[in-house]
């Protein structure tokens, strides 16, 4: 008979190949980023990052992308945020085991699990071509917002389920209406942990393309920057433009092929686009690390 390992042998031999898994990753994860960061920052510029169009030859930038992604990422919470805070307020204190709040659930792991191009694709057809909005920021922001409404519910309801039960009941105890106490209770000592999931929410609308394609558009148009009129077409605030985000034009410039200096607004943009989500990505790790982690109820 073949002699089995003994439990501590065989304890450290799945530890060696977690660790050799981790490593990998680890190695993949910075191939991937050393190869962005070195390709782009020799190209990373302050005249790069706020010129107006880089539709031009070599000399151009990405100014108007990247307040357009800006825009879009605020304009994508506004909407979104409302919406998933009731509803993550709604699964952790007020919905009932039953078949609504099931489909409830369903839903939002369908949403969840769909490809950014079908939600485009919806986008699209009700906003774009139904509700008559055309190629804009309001449309894009308005299917972002269904591409995000699942992570940003789940991030709620599991931040409020992690406030500790004594601090509930004791607020119970003293007569408070259930919802003076998730206002004044639940809230405040969740709401780390919510700014955290919204932050790394924001990467993700950041980094989105496919659903951009067919709802914000693909424009290059100009904008007047001396022109802070919602109401005017031509204003950066006007959220009935057409804009063209940083990654929608990364995509672009390298389908289209008819940028003479495209490899190297490409690898900047992707460079710059990297920087800014490793910031939202850093700035929820800080959050989340400067605040004790509390019981789950």
């Amino acid at each position: 008979m073949r002699k089995r390992l003994s439990p501590q042998r065989l304890n450290r031999v799945f530890e060696i190949i977690i660790y050799i898994i981790v490593i990998f990753v680890v190695l993949i994860l910075c191939s991937i980023l050393s190869y962005i960061i070195l390709g782009g920052v020799p190209y990373l510029s302050w005249h790069f990052l706020t010129a107006s169009s880089s539709y031009v030859s070599v000399g151009g930038g990405i100014g108007v992308q990247l307040f357009n992604s800006l825009y879009l990422t605020i304009l994508t919470l506004l909407i979104s945020l409302p919406l998933a805070f009731g509803a993550g307020i709604w699964l952790a204190e007020y919905a009932p085991a039953d078949w609504l709040t099931a489909i409830v659930r369903i839903s939002l792991e369908v949403l969840s699990s769909l490809p950014s191009i079908v939600v485009g694709l919806f986008g699209f057809l009700l906003f774009v071509i139904k509700l008559h909005l055309g190629f804009s920021l309001l449309a894009g922001g308005l299917t972002l917002a269904f591409f995000n409404l699942p992570l940003l519910i789940r991030v709620t309801e599991n931040a409020i389920k992690t406030v500790s039960t004594e601090q509930v009941n004791a607020g119970l105890a003293l007569g408070i209406s259930r919802w003076e106490v998730i206002k004044n209770i639940i809230l405040p000592e969740a709401f780390p942990k919510i700014i955290t999931g919204v932050i790394l929410g924001t990467g993700r609308i950041l980094g989105e393309t496919a659903a951009l394609i067919y709802t914000a558009g693909q424009s290059a148009a100009l904008v007047d920057f001396n022109n802070w009129n919602p109401l005017s077409i031509t204003s950066p605030l006007s959220p009935l433009r057409p804009a063209e985000t940083v990654a929608v034009h990364i995509w672009k410039i390298n389908s289209e092929g008819t940028m003479p200096d495209a490899a190297a607004v490409s690898a900047g943009s992707a460079a710059a686009l990297l920087f800014i989500i490793l910031f939202f990505d850093f700035s929820a790790r800080w959050i989340s690390n400067r605040y004790p982690n509390v019981k789950k109820r």
